[in-house]
């Protein structure tokens, strides 16, 4: 993307209406990059549930992550886990007397067990990925990408959702009534890449997508 363009969605975001009661924006530049302890990548956590939880307490979590060279990955037991790639060349997930997950074009998804041995490795340069991790017996979670050009919508029915613009620009649309509020008049935001809408208990709100970047919705339910 030249700068030119860049410059011009910030202006567009920046121009929209702000979200009103019911949820927030993550912006993409605010995220923090934590180095890998192995030296091989880098992660920028976008939300995690409870606010605060550490890697050990976490019900929820969602991050991007460059992959800057192949190695393992690190485990997480007792956690379900769907990465997306986002950018570079692809990878390879070989797992242990397993089956080997090949993520070769953009927003091509891996699901796997957190406890599972995996070991990365990059097929031409480094990777940008989405992570979503749940804790198993704590929730579950779907994920849906909705690419650009064409409008999609749906009546959230979870206890958290967050839409993440993966690419381009995106104009989120709220209607409806939710139990948390005793009322929720229409909500309107605008996402550019690396942004997401976070909602706290959206089940019963209408969500439309429309523009011509590529949304990830995530639905979380608790068990």
């Amino acid at each position: 993307m030249s700068m030119g363009t860049q410059a011009h969605t910030a202006a567009r975001v920046a121009a929209r209406p702000a979200l009103q009661a019911g949820g927030r924006v993550v912006r993409g530049h605010t995220l923090k990059a934590a180095p890998w302890k192995n030296g091989g990548g880098v992660t920028r956590e976008i939300a995690a549930y409870p606010v605060g939880a550490s890697l050990e307490t976490f019900v929820w979590r969602v991050s991007v992550a460059d992959v800057e060279r192949s190695g393992p990955f690190s485990q997480f037991p007792g956690i379900d886990r769907k990465l997306v790639l986002l950018a570079g060349s692809g990878m390879h997930l070989a797992q242990a007397r397993g089956a080997t997950h090949a993520l070769m074009e953009p927003l091509a998804v891996a699901s796997f067990d957190g406890e599972a041995a995996l070991d990365a490795q990059l097929v031409d340069g480094a990777t940008r990925d989405f992570n979503l991790m749940v804790r198993r017996d704590r929730a579950d979670a779907t994920l849906e990408i909705w690419p650009g050009a064409h409008g999609r919508r749906c009546r959230l029915a979870a206890d958290a959702a967050l839409v993440f613009c993966a690419s381009g620009s995106l104009d989120v649309h709220l209607d409806g009534t939710s139990p948390s509020r005793a009322a929720a008049p229409s909500s309107h935001v605008a996402l550019g890449a690396m942004d997401t809408l976070l909602l706290d208990s959206p089940s019963g709100l209408a969500c439309e997508v429309t523009g011509d970047g590529t949304a990830l919705v995530v639905q979380l339910r608790y068990v």
